[in-house]
């Protein structure tokens, strides 16, 4: 069980956090590396790997069990959504906005994919169901992360061109799925050979990105006028945020008369959010916005989060087997 929750990778982004906030700015000028150019090529690599891992097939077959994978998807990009968005007129203007911001964002993603999956194995839920939902989630939040965020963005950020981030999204993200998904017979058994690699580059680009965006918000000043009492409200929305879509899983498993492996595969991936879309898309959307960081730090607090709850609710499960 250890060996599939990063801790290495959890206290590398505190760490990235750390380094932004005393060294700021390392390869931003281009000197003595181009951090910009690394990220860029690292998003594109990481949705081809994502692609490549696709299997049609597979998705093809996990199609059948409908009312499930609507219940999964919908909560992940509908109600999570809803549950922020009427918070906006309560701080819009005000200093916590950028932080509703962040919230929204964090409720706008997808949905993770190897850990629902681990998780779900683990407390006995339905795996094909898992996976299935894991991976078309990552597909849909291509087009539906950008259209939740966008809405807003248009409105807050002066000067932002969602054209330029249009076609961002084409070249860095969907270009590479679409690459990644056609040549998935191709690579099939090499990229099966290569899973615990892939992951842990995917998991550099991350920090490499949560290290960029933290140096701009710090360079900007951003933090300064962040107080303790913000960042403990923030952090106890996304927890609120969890368990309340947590008990409202349950509750539509329930009402939808779900056998206990659909529930669990419900409850395990209505409820992930994903940081690596997290960080790959906020490099996307947020480019060039001083407080990238601030974005960024809902989606960071809920990884951890669920990461350490959900594995908790697995092994409490898999003794109930």
């Amino acid at each position: 069980m250890k060996k599939y929750l990063p801790d290495w990778f959890i206290s590398g982004l505190f760490l990235m956090i750390f380094t932004a906030w005393l060294k700021p700015g390392i390869g931003m000028d281009l000197q003595p590396i181009h951090l910009g150019l690394i990220i860029d090529i690292g998003v594109v690599l990481i949705f081809f790997f994502y692609g490549l891992k696709l299997d049609p097939a597979r998705l093809k077959a996990g199609m059948s069990n409908w009312r499930m994978h609507a219940a999964v998807q919908l909560t992940t990009f509908l109600v999570f959504p809803l549950l922020v968005l009427p918070f906006y007129p309560l701080i819009k203007g005000t200093n916590l906005e950028v932080f509703w911001m962040g919230m929204f964002f964090l409720a706008a993603l997808p949905s993770t994919v190897s850990s629902s999956v681990v998780m779900v194995s683990i407390a006995g839920g339905n795996i094909p169901g898992a996976i299935f939902n894991a991976s078309i989630s990552g597909i849909i939040g291509i087009v539906a992360t950008p259209f939740w965020v966008g809405l807003f963005l248009t409105g807050q950020q002066a000067g932002f061109d969602f054209s330029h981030v249009l076609i961002q999204l084409f070249t860095q993200i969907i270009v590479p799925v679409v690459a990644g998904l056609m040549l998935h017979k191709y690579f099939v058994y090499w990229i099966n050979r290569h899973l615990p690699k892939l992951a842990t580059f995917d998991k550099t680009i991350i920090l490499l990105i949560v290290y960029e965006s933290f140096s701009r918000s710090f360079l900007s000043g951003i933090f300064t006028s962040v107080s303790w009492v913000a960042l403990s409200v923030l952090l106890l929305a996304v927890i609120l945020l969890f368990f309340f879509v947590l008990k409202f899983t349950g509750w539509l498993a329930h009402k939808m008369k779900f056998s206990r492996e659909d529930r669990i595969t419900l409850q395990f991936a209505g409820t992930k959010k994903s940081l690596v879309h997290g960080s790959v898309f906020s490099s996307v959307l947020f480019s060039g916005i001083s407080g990238a960081g601030i974005f960024l730090l809902p989606i960071m607090i809920y990884h951890s989060f669920q990461l350490f709850y959900i594995s908790v609710m697995a092994r409490k499960m898999s003794k109930e087997i």
